[in-house]
């Protein structure tokens, strides 16, 4: 039986025994030594997963999800972002609801309170959705395929395989070499599935999940787990008659660590699902935007078409904004920041970065032309619940700190800004607000 330990962005792991919290917490040491290794191959590729704080001592970086070591620790890393002592059960909900924005899983409305009363950690949650959609695919009905066999018979059946049987032996010239189809349900998505299904099924510590697991490897027995993840994944048909598979795929390639940002490579085949907490926030702001906008407007994540200068008869630092809003000839450049600000430390500039303002006025110079409005975005939190006064790079370039409330799915602030939201968004946003007042 594995041990859970539930932490938070940014607590500190440690061998010595210490009082646990969200924030602090002791792990064994064989944890602590793989935690480290795993943490150098990261650094390697550019990314930092932990920081070393003295030979006895971690700290977690932005990422969240779960992790299990090799000797059976499994970490949930969680959000940091809820204030009112350690709740765990705000967290969980929050980053449910930040992973299912990101990666466009739409649980089905029937499951809603289900999933309110699911307190489990995030990879219990997930294999519980897993199997949920699994089981109501199975219950309409899985996709069966004609399959060309090619064998060896005492009777025909099919065709004739003229060529074969020219060539056979003599005394075995009363055996016919056919061809034939056979309509059966091995092809790639069942193969996924059943692969999934088996994941599921042996990593499960929730008594209902496994009970489920079983009874729907009983349904799945005669197809085969599949060998080529990658090359059945590409195979995924999306033709009409597939389009009752299109609700479990997500949930399948999350249990085979497909869709995974961050997968722990190497020989230990554990549970890794970890997420980079800003590109968590950036995805779900992106959401929101896009069901907020009016519909004349157009969002373009990640937009890509200006650079910072020119070099040699060519163009050299492709600017990159997270967010390009345009309408009628006029542009929005917003980014989304997963960084706590503080409201009352202007000696500090609020907690921001002076590096942030030097890239946002470069995309103001090359995206709008240096006349506009610049935004961006933090969390909410009980420090900063009210936008910034603006800050003014000239008389026509301008930028604004605006909150993100995660818990309302609001801009606050945002009708300070000429954005074109729809009816409904500025209907919200003119409602009465006390972090507003």
């Amino acid at each position: 039986m594995s041990e859970l330990i539930t932490i938070r962005e940014y607590a500190r792991l440690t061998t010595e025994a210490v009082a646990g919290s969200l924030d602090l917490a002791q792990v064994p040491v064989s944890a602590f030594d793989w935690l480290c290794e795993l943490s150098a191959s990261f650094s390697k590729n550019g990314a930092r997963l932990l920081q070393l704080d003295g030979r006895r001592s971690l700290r977690w970086d932005s990422y969240v999800g779960v992790i299990e070591t090799p000797c059976g620790t499994r970490l949930e890393i969680l959000p940091k972002h809820v204030e009112e002592g350690d709740c765990v059960q705000q967290s969980r909900a929050l980053l449910r609801k930040l992973i299912q924005s990101a990666l466009t899983l739409k649980p089905r409305q029937t499951n809603v309170t289900g999933l309110e009363l699911f307190d489990a950690p995030l990879t219990e949650w997930v294999m519980q959705q897993f199997l949920a959609e699994l089981d109501h695919l199975i219950k309409r009905g899985i996709r069966f395929d004609y399959r060309r066999v090619e064998e060896e018979q005492r009777f025909l059946r099919g065709q004739l395989n003229v060529v074969a049987q020219m060539r056979q032996p003599p005394g075995r010239q009363h055996h016919f070499q056919i061809r034939h189809d056979v309509f059966v349900p091995d092809r790639a998505e069942n193969r996924l599935l059943n692969l999934a299904l088996e994941q599921v099924a042996k990593a499960t510590r929730d008594s209902n999940n496994w009970r489920l697991a079983n009874e729907l490897r009983s349904l799945l027995a005669e197809i085969p787990a599949s060998r080529q993840v990658k090359a059945d994944l590409r195979a995924w048909s999306g033709e009409r008659l597939m389009a009752h598979y299109q609700a479990v795929k997500p949930w399948c390639e999350l249990v085979l660590n497909q869709q995974m940002p961050i997968a722990v490579s190497g020989q230990w085949q554990g549970v890794s699902l970890l997420f980079p907490m800003e590109r968590l926030f950036e995805k779900y702001v992106e959401a929101w935007l896009r069901r907020s906008l009016q519909p004349a407007a157009q969002l373009k994540p990640q937009a890509a078409s200006e650079y910072l200068c020119s070099h040699n008869q060519g163009r050299i630092f492709q600017l990159q904004p997270d967010l390009l809003v345009r309408q009628d000839g006029a542009s929005w450049v917003l980014d989304a920041k997963w960084k706590r600000l503080k409201a009352d430390d202007r000696e500090n500039k609020y907690g921001m970065s002076q590096a942030d303002f030097y890239q946002l006025y470069a995309y103001g110079r090359n995206y709008l032309g240096g006349e506009g409005e610049l935004v961006l975005i933090y969390p909410r939190w009980a420090q900063f619940s009210a936008p910034l006064a603006p800050f003014d790079f000239d008389k026509n370039l301008r930028l604004w700190a605006l909150p993100f409330d995660l818990d309302e799915d609001l801009l606050l602030g945002a009708e300070l800004l000429s954005l074109p939201l729809s009816s409904e968004a500025k209907y919200r946003l003119d409602a009465p607000k006390e972090n507003l007042a």
